[in-house]
């Protein structure tokens, strides 16, 4: 069982062009609006394993409509949070060359009856899942939200036996670190913003996953793009270190999520640790070959997942 929390969904609209000029006219050649958010990507991409993952995530305005029958489409179960303010909306620009400029809107201010209504959704399917349920964090909080909002969940979830997978940024991410995720998952840019360290190489890396391990998560993985995923935990004295093919695609947008969704189905499924990371990288490199975000293919994931290595790194 798995819920996919999203505190600040969004519509994602995709704009192919063949090259993109700042300050200039620029032509799309196609435009592609898809349920978005971060929570929402996994929850698709979850769906590629035939599971049927529950989304929660607040709704307002015609996109928050969009949003929720664009997820109901795809299978997904949806429990939407009314909201005042509209659904914000993203906007992903891709040339021919794969370059990829994003913009993405913050998200409305919420009320305190909103933030409410959201956290006693949360928390009752907490209760009526408990052990069997693996809960996801997944993207960024909008305005008026504490900093604390995600570390509160945490705590909740995990007094009903709920296993919890993190993805966020920020001073939230900060502070949900400090209420020991089952597995907090940053990438460069966050793990550095986490920790305060530089990350060059794999080594430092390592270094940093340590750190967070300190803070508090119970595992770490560190996604460092073309350089692999970094994985450890409080519960073993080895790092694991797995490098994808390389793959040539049409967007990396949404790989991280993919990602999540296939540490999140993996240790669902109490596959041995070499197995999930190389089922969680795989799921990533499926991303860069998909349509759109999150609609990985199975058979890409399988084919991918017998070519992707991992090693343990040396003490």
């Amino acid at each position: 069982m798995f819920l996919c929390i999203s505190a600040n969904p969004a519509i994602d609209k995709q704009i192919r062009i063949t090259e993109f000029y700042v300050g200039a006219v620029n032509r799309a050649k196609e435009t592609t609006p898809e349920p978005g958010g971060k929570a929402a990507h996994v929850a698709m991409a979850l769906r590629a394993f035939g599971a049927r993952p529950h989304w929660i995530g607040f709704a307002g305005g015609a996109t928050g409509d969009a949003l929720v029958s664009g997820l109901k489409d795809l299978g997904i179960r949806v429990q939407a949070v009314p909201a005042r303010a509209r659904t914000r909306e993203n906007l992903a620009i891709v040339d021919d060359a794969g370059k990829v400029s994003e913009i993405l809107e913050p998200g409305g201010a919420l009320s305190a009856r909103e933030v409410e209504s959201f956290r006693k959704a949360c928390e009752s399917e907490f209760a009526r899942g408990k052990r069997k349920l693996w809960v996801i964090l997944s993207g960024s909080l909008p305005p008026r939200i504490p900093a604390n909002f995600y570390a509160s969940l945490i705590r909740v979830a995990h007094s009903h036996g709920c296993g919890v997978i993190l993805d966020s940024s920020g001073e939230g991410l900060r502070r949900a670190v400090e209420a020991r995720p089952d597995l907090v998952k940053p990438n460069r840019d966050e793990a550095q913003a986490l920790t305060g360290r530089t990350i060059r190489d794999v080594r430092s890396a390592r270094a940093a996953l340590q750190e967070i391990l300190a803070i508090g998560a119970r595992s770490v993985a560190i996604s460092l793009g073309k350089d692999g995923v970094l994985w450890g935990s409080r519960d073993s004295q080895a790092v694991l270190h797995a490098r994808a093919p390389e793959i040539s695609g049409r967007s990396a947008v949404g790989s991280g999520d993919a990602s999540v969704a296939g540490f999140a189905y993996g240790m669902d499924s109490r596959l041995v640790p070499e197995k999930v990371l190389k089922l969680a990288v795989a799921c990533g490199s499926a991303n860069c070959l998909a349509d759109s975000p999150a609609r990985i293919r199975l058979s890409t994931v399988r084919k991918i997942e017998k070519e992707v290595r991992v090693k343990v790194l040396p003490g």
